[in-house]
């Protein structure tokens, strides 16, 4: 027994299993019970033995079996210890199989990943761009909010990497860091529309899926980069095509005016224009059409057009629902051939396609007729298949090939399969009411069928006809006779029970039938299923107003057997048509209306296809399949009535050689030129352009971001191989040369150390802009004025002084683990590669918020606004309110205090007033206040408690009791209340806050009007969602605010900086993470607005 269950564990893959084989291998032989278990184990031991070997043959060897092991689905995470050592290994071979199996590992082993992070970072700056792009990948895949700065950092890195493939793989890791931490999103905004700037066709389509995933409602970062998407879509791998492809067709719904609205005249003549050849069909559009579309949506229209022919379906299916969205609905035709295609892919493909194509059917019947035969249903289509093809034969339905239709759909009712005959009945009831030509033959062909020996056939076919006979009953008695008859030999509750309302819809025109049938129902009342016991009921209701003599005594039967039914649907019916039918003393005034209600005129129901409601969906969306909105889908705007101003997807070349330009800096314009024109020497200017400032930008470590265009703009592999080769030995000769200026010492000054490094920089743009200098003349201007703009760089520098200060620099691994070890001083660590910013991240991890000069302050301002406790309704006349009166709680120092204020609302007088019944959190505390004995009617009391809420948000419950009753009432404190304001100098706020930087560093930026932005609205703003002091400042453009969380007490200091234009930078410092982040999202939207 022990053997089985050791076995058991060993296949869960748990740690615990592995130990518990150790200790039996030691001591049961291999031949005893555990031989089997022994040898997977000593296998895994050769594994082991193999890595630690110091041949790279056996770590290969290792290795391609472990992933082997992988790809089959056996558990390796046993191993990890093993594997993760050789990260390091110089044998490529072996690192690419390694950072493999980390990232399929290193979710779940996340300690053993954590030790090796210093590893991966220095795997970030390697030679080959495949280790570069693994590392990232890795690091994305350890998913630790601790290394949130790191993945921060290594993502901008990447981005502006040489490698087309490492800046893919960054745009990859944007959407794992965004869903671990959504607070870094305005940062990875910065990266992702420096990535949009890209120009290569490997990264267009992850950097639109991280656009999709983090900031789709960002249409402004798609401006400039619409006609460079439309241009590359043609050559990006087809999965990049499918996101591109959808995201501008939400693009497209927001800025460009419908080209439906011009279009409607056209509709009738549908059939010539899918008959005619394309050019002939374009020629007589334009003709036809007063309407002038944009450039811009005719490019997306057109470049998307050859997409229709590529071997991926999802593409096709991609193009389809861009034309179906978007596109004249004369041009919309194209797109049927091609879906008509996907027919012929498996039967999953199949599904979706034909899903689609039962939407467009509804609406453009004409754009599908001439494939009608693609969608006859084969015999090897599985069922699902059969139906929807059903479901499209019908909506192409038409006078002209109904008689057509009709024998294939006889053919379809001798099926072996039950589910498609029936629904090829109701298929045959739709085209009925759909073409009254043939509703007489389709009525007369459902009527043969009720002689079938299938009884799912029959009961199929009785529903449908009683739907039809609902339309023209009175023409059509005898075939409710016959229907009457196939009562005793149908089974099928839904038949019996349709069978039995056309009886007693239509019992004065059969009036000897109906009662006879009656008779037999309550014979066989007690064995019915409730479906049809409810009609048997009406049926009797019906009879007994127009036949009461033939039927009083039978329905009174009926309903005596209905009120001892076990269903309560049928006693409650019983009950309800007992009063209305049957007059006596206790009857209402609905009685006399009993006739009218039972026999009011019934409305024909409407036959219609379930796909007709999913129209408001995207097409090709998951949204569209299951006819419900999934989680992440993104609407459809509405067309806009006037088109935004197309000018703002204008890109010219002088717009981004002016944002690189220092200011005061000379520089040679040239006439303004367009990124995407028709002319072939433009774009080789613009490209060599582009290749030249990605070169120098990468050669600089600290380039703004929106300047700094890194990307390989060229297409042809032999000019990228030659670049990758550059910037290895770019990277390395940057290394040599920091690595000798960071060496002369660390003593001196921050913007010495700063100008130092420009300079080098500078000289490296010089060196690479002259290489490339006869193709690009923003390069012959830059390189030509390169002597006199180091003093001006810096300059430069200290404008940007703020933005510089949040990204660290480039070159320092961030957080190596060993670095976060507690100090009790600022320290200056002996590794050359630290700069100043991280020294003083370190030095912030040892806090402490004790000082002499800091101290609590009265409340700037106390707001009035009170929140509801217990509303009057739910408290049978006592109301409860409370607000925070930003006091210190006389209870104790680490509660918050709170003012109940009670109501009488009565006209009685309530007694005992008191708290039990708490429910709070762990930690948590409540100091009650004291039992109240009696509130007078319409009086009212104010009662002081407090609650220590642990420095969280977290809910406190409990009871607010009176001598009667009992109410469960909760209170949720807002972050802000959760705060004492404190009193400092500036110069002290600035040291502690230098005290809390990297992760105690929350920032966003703020748009807003700058009428918003006065120091007074900002006082009044801030001091009424938080309880803050504040703090004077000697600058202007910043306003300071500092406080204590109430609990623990520390310290969170609040900064707003005022930037130029309408735009203000919002910074929260506090080792209270959580709280500060709580805080940072109520302030944004109370500052951002009027």
């Amino acid at each position: 027994m022990s053997g089985n269950s050791f076995a058991y564990s060993e296949q869960a893959g748990g740690g615990e299993a592995t130990e518990l084989g150790q200790e039996a291998t030691s001591t049961v032989s291999p031949s005893g019970a555990f031989g089997l278990f022994s040898s997977d184990l000593k296998k895994n031991e050769d594994l082991k033995q193999m890595l630690e070997s110091n041949k790279d043959s056996a770590k290969l060897d290792a290795m391609k079996r472990i992933v082997g092991m992988i790809a089959k689905g056996k558990n390796a995470s046993e191993l990890f210890p093993a594997v993760v050592k050789n990260v390091a290994s110089k044998n490529i071979e072996i690192k690419k199989l390694v950072y493999v199996y980390l990232v399929r590992y290193a979710e779940e082993q996340q300690d053993l990943a954590l030790l090796s992070i210093s590893t991966f970072q220095r795997a970030l700056k390697d030679p080959n761009q495949l280790i570069r792009a693994s590392a990232l990948r890795v690091l994305s895949s350890i998913r630790v909010p601790i290394i949130v700065p790191i993945m921060m950092l290594a993502i901008k890195e990447a981005s502006a990497d040489l490698s087309p493939y490492v800046r893919k793989n960054a745009a990859h890791a944007i959407q794992k860091l965004y869903s671990l931490d959504p607070e870094q999103k305005e940062m990875l905004i910065e990266v992702i529309e420096k990535l949009l700037k890209d120009k290569s066709t490997l990264v267009a389509g992850s950097v639109v899926m991280a656009f999709e995933e983090v900031c789709p409602d960002r249409i402004d970062l798609i401006h400039k980069n619409y006609r460079k998407l439309c241009n590359l879509l043609v050559d990006v791998e087809e999965w990049g095509q499918v996101v591109i492809i959808h995201m501008l067709t939400r693009y497209a719904r927001t800025q460009f005016v419908s080209p439906w609205k011009e279009d409607d005249g056209l509709e009738d003549n549908e059939k010539n224009f899918y008959e005619s050849d394309d050019e002939q069909k374009e020629k007589t559009d334009q003709k036809k059409k007063p309407y002038a579309m944009d450039p811009d949506h005719r490019l997306l229209i057109r470049n998307t057009k050859p997409l229709l022919q590529s071997r991926n379906a999802a593409v096709v299916m991609a193009v389809a629902q861009l034309y179906w969205h978007i596109s004249p609905k004369s041009e919309v035709g194209i797109i049927s051939k091609s879906l008509v295609r996907l027919l012929r892919s498996n039967r999953e493909v199949q599904y979706i396609v034909l899903q689609n194509i039962a939407t467009m059917s509804i609406q453009r019947k004409g754009m599908f007729e001439p494939y009608l035969k693609s969608f006859y249903v084969r015999s090897t289509d599985p069922t699902m298949i059969k139906i929807l093809k059903l479901e499209i034969l019908t909506n192409l339905a038409n006078e002209a090939n109904i008689s057509t239709l009709l024998r294939e759909f006889q053919t379809y009712v001798k099926s072996q399969d039950k589910q498609f005959a029936a629904a090829t009945i109701q298929t045959i009831g739709r085209c009925a009411t759909n073409i009254s030509e043939v509703t007489d033959t389709c009525l007369s062909g459902l009527v043969c069928l009720l002689s079938n020996r299938d009884e799912i056939v029959v009961a199929e076919s009785v529903v449908v006809i009683k739907k039809l006979l609902q339309m023209q009953p009175a023409q059509h008695g005898e075939i409710i006779k016959h229907m009457a008859k196939l009562l005793d030999s149908i089974t099928v509750p839904v038949a019996r029970a349709s069978i039995l309302w056309l009886i007693g819809e239509n019992c004065e025109r059969v009036p000897k039938i109906a009662p006879d049938v009656l008779r037999k129902m309550a014979k066989s009342f007690t064995n019915e299923d409730d479906l049809v016991k409810l009609q048997i009921l009406n049926l009797g209701a019906k009879l007994y107003l127009t036949n009461s003599k033939q039927t009083k005594l039978l329905t009174q039967y009926i309903l005596n057997l209905g009120k001892y039914d076990q269903n309560y649907d049928i006693r409650d019916r019983t009950r309800f048509i007992r009063q209305l039918i049957v007059p006596n003393e206790k009857s209402g005034a609905l009685s006399k209306y009993a006739k009218k209600i039972f026999l009011a005129q019934k409305p024909a129901p409407l036959l219609e296809s379930p796909f007709k409601d999913r129209d408001h969906f995207q097409l090709g969306t998951l949204s569209h399949t299951l006819n419900t909105k999934a989680i992440g889908y993104l609407e459809l705007s509405n067309w806009p009535e006037v088109a935004p101003d197309p000018s703002v997807r204008n890109v010219e070349v002088i717009e981004l050689a002016k944002e690189w330009t220092p200011a005061g800096k000379a520089k040679k314009e040239n006439p303004a030129k367009k990124f995407y024109s028709d002319s072939e020497e433009e774009e080789d200017s613009s490209d060599s352009s582009s290749d030249s400032e990605s070169e120098s930008g990468s050669a600089s470590g600290e380039q703004d971001e929106e300047g700094d265009s890194s990307e390989d703009s060229s297409e042809d592999s032999s000019s990228e191989r030659r670049s990758d080769s550059e910037s290895v030995s770019e990277v390395g000769d940057k290394r040599t040369a920091k690595r000798n200026s960071k060496s002369k010492g660390k003593s001196d000054s921050e913007d010495e150390e700063k100008e130092n490094e420009k300079s080098k920089t500078s000289d490296s743009s010089s060196t690479d802009s002259s290489s490339v200098e006869e193709s690009s003349s923003d390069s012959e201007s830059e390189s030509e004025s390169e002597s006199e703009s180091e003093s001006k760089k810096v300059t430069m520098e200290k404008e940007k002084k703020t933005k510089e200060d949040r990204n660290l620099t480039k070159d320092v691994s961030l957080l190596d683990l060993d670095d976060f070890n507690p100090v009790s001083t600022p320290v200056v660590l002996p590794t050359p590669a630290v700069s100043p910013s991280l020294i003083a991240d370190l030095e912030g991890l040892n806090l402490s918020t004790s000082s002499s000069v800091i101290s609590v302050n009265t409340p700037v301002f106390v707001p009035v606004k009170t929140h509801v406790l217990l509303h009057r309704m739910s408290g049978r006349g006592l109301a409860a309110h409370y607000f925070f009166p930003r006091q210190p709680c006389i209870f104790g120092d680490k509660m918050v205090s709170i003012q109940i204020t009670l109501n009488n609302t009565t006209d009685r007088k309530i007694e005992n007033i008191h708290i039990e019944g708490k429910k709070l959190p762990m930690g948590m505390q409540m100091h009650v206040f004291n039992p109240i004995e009696s509130l007078e009617p319409e009086g009212s009391i104010t009662v002081s408690m407090g609650i220590d809420f642990c420095d969280s948000t977290q809910t406190a419950s409990f009871q607010l009791c009176t001598k009667d009753d009992c109410f469960n009432v909760n209170i949720q404190p807002p972050v802000g209340e959760l705060l004492l304001p404190v009193a400092m100098s500036e110069k002290d706020f600035k040291k502690e806050q230098g005290m809390l930087t990297g992760m105690n560093e929350t920032s966003t930026v703020i748009i807003a009007a700058p009428q918003n932005f006065t120091p007074s609205v900002i006082l009044q703003k801030v001091v009424n969602i938080a309880n803050v002091g504040v703090v004077p400042s000697g600058q202007d453009n910043i306003y300071r605010f500092a406080a204590k969380t109430v609990h623990s007490g520390s310290l969170m200091l609040v900064t707003v900086e005022l930037k130029e234009g309408s735009t203000a930078q919002l910074i929260i410092n506090t080792e209270r993470t959580v709280i500060g982040s709580v805080l940072l999202r109520e302030l944004k939207p109370v500052l951002s607005q009027g």
